[in-house]
């Protein structure tokens, strides 16, 4: 019986930023559909969680880069059994610090990127695929290739996925969700700090987590195949 994983994109990328791990991963379990599924173009924020849990079907795996996991952690929550299980990548219970999760970006830096965002939308998007490189390999290499895979839609939507990663606190929504859960993080990511591993651990015991040496915040575009191999083994250890 073929098993389903929808992957959900992080902000301000499209489907080509996941294609590589996605292809490498059908490759590796070839009894698994994997669909890179785009984030909602809504403008109104508190649309987008119900948008995607119409949209996406009821009975399947859940996963995502940045943004896309903590999507994908809310809808697991909300979804209970009918989640298969859930797999995030270089993605936070807060993307933002917060009382009582210190292991996030600092409030005053993502609140300089947002002005930022208002003020040049287009200049904080380049400084944004730059963030996302740096403490790779390769970044400039990795830059260009997330240069690529940048969304093209209004800027108000993109303003919209900024306000759910300000919003979004997952806590509560990870321990609520029963389900098998893998949580991969990059050691130099500079959006989503290495010491979110250590408090994701202490948060949900049952998880499997695990901090990947020497990737950026683009983890699942720089080490596909990686990074595929971790979720293959993940499926395999949940589907026997």
């Amino acid at each position: 019986m073929r098993e389903q994983l929808i992957l959900l994109p992080g902000w301000g990328f499209d489907a080509r930023a996941l294609s590589p791990l996605a292809e490498q991963l059908a490759r590796l379990v070839p009894w698994l559909t994997v669909d890179i599924a785009p984030l909602p173009a809504l403008v109104q924020e508190d649309a987008w969680l119900d948008e995607l849990h119409l949209r996406l079907p009821e009975t399947c795996w859940l996963g995502g880069w940045s943004l896309g996991g903590m999507l994908a952690a809310q809808l697991a929550a909300r979804r209970g059994r009918a989640c298969r299980g859930l797999v995030t990548l270089a993605s936070n219970a807060s993307f933002q610090t917060r009382s009582g999760w210190p292991a996030a970006m600092p409030g005053p830096v993502f609140r300089d990127f947002c002005q930022a965002f208002e003020l040049d939308a287009q200049e904080a998007l380049k400084r944004f695929v730059l963030l996302c490189s740096r403490g790779g390999f390769d970044p400039k290499t990795l830059a260009r290739q997330l240069q690529v895979s940048q969304l093209q839609v209004p800027t108000k939507v993109l303003a919209a996925g900024l306000r759910l990663l300000a919003q979004l606190d997952n806590r509560h929504a990870l321990q609520k969700y029963a389900g098998p859960q893998l949580h991969l993080l990059g050691e130099h990511d500079v959006l989503v700090p290495a010491a979110a591993a250590g408090a994701l651990d202490r948060l949900l015991p049952a998880a499997r987590i695990q901090l990947f040496r020497r990737a950026s915040h683009a983890l699942p575009l720089e080490y596909p195949d990686d990074v595929a191999e971790i979720l293959a083994g993940f499926f395999g250890a949940h589907c026997g």
